[in-house]
């Protein structure tokens, strides 16, 4: 023991200790739910649809091989820290963008919408369904651990839908579950699911993917997302409830200006 530990002793270091500890505590549930510095105001927001244009996507070609969402890091990385969302995940939403506008340019869709859904559905892949079990985005884009909803057997709030897939997806043969950082539930990604990252795989927990293939279902119907009815009915189409509607808009408005989303 040094001498500083014993001079330490019956001076109430325990207390200050436990305030430390507290405060230590308090810091890292504010950076984990994405709580905005005390010392940071954020402008306040309204669920005006469609949502403010963003930050434009830096251009580059999605035609490349491998994975593209790579050569917007540039264009991610302040993006990122005015945000409070990942580098990886922003790159994934921006690089869904272009690739829709060169698929569906019809479609207008911009990344903040995306990263609207990917806030509200699962904080941009980190949220699985306990805060006390975190998940983080790896290497390859994937949430470790993997995210799956709860199964849909028409309890709690949720529809019914017997299993589609066999469990290959959520890992349930008797009832579907929602997978990855954009919730897809099975019977919903083997219509819409296409691979952005080059794998050759459409992977619903790879972000990419999830992001692309997000786009796809909400560019369906020959949408066109700069108009407000078509912006509504892509969302709804997306979970069909107006305080989902409303969560969505104001994220991605608050991405917009940009600052975090807090709502």
């Amino acid at each position: 023991m040094t001498d500083w530990v014993k001079r330490a002793g019956g001076c109430g270091c325990a207390a200050v200790l436990a305030v430390i500890l507290v405060v230590s505590l308090v810091a890292w549930l504010m950076s984990y739910f994405h709580v905005p510095s005390p010392t940071r105001t954020l402008q306040p927001v309204d669920a005006v649809v469609p949502p403010a244009a963003p930050e434009p996507v830096a251009l580059i070609d999605v035609h490349a091989p491998g994975r593209t969402a790579d050569e917007l890091r540039e264009w991610s990385a302040p993006l990122a820290a005015s945000t409070d969302v990942s580098g990886q995940a922003l790159r994934a939403y921006g690089n869904a963008e272009l690739i829709a506008r060169d698929a569906w340019p019809e479609c207008h869709l911009q990344w903040n919408t995306l990263a609207g859904l990917g806030w509200v559905e699962t904080r941009h892949g980190t949220y699985g369904g306990s805060w006390l079990k975190p998940s983080n985005l790896d290497a390859t884009g994937r949430p470790d651990p993997k995210i799956v909803g709860i199964p849909l057997d028409g309890t709690n709030n949720t529809v019914r839908i017997e299993d589609t897939d066999g469990g290959l997806l959520d890992g349930d043969t008797e009832f579907d579950r929602a997978v990855g950082p954009l919730q897809f539930i099975p019977s919903t990604w083997e219509h819409f699911g296409l691979d952005a990252d080059g794998d050759g795989v459409a992977d619903p927990q790879q972000i990419d993917d999830a992001a692309l293939s997000a786009a796809n279902l909400l560019c369906d119907n020959d949408r066109d997302l700069a108009v407000e009815e078509d912006w509504l009915e892509a969302i709804y189409a997306y979970n069909n409830s107006r305080d989902y509607v409303t969560r969505v808009a104001k994220a991605a408005n608050s991405y917009a200006v940009p600052q975090p989303a807090n709502s």
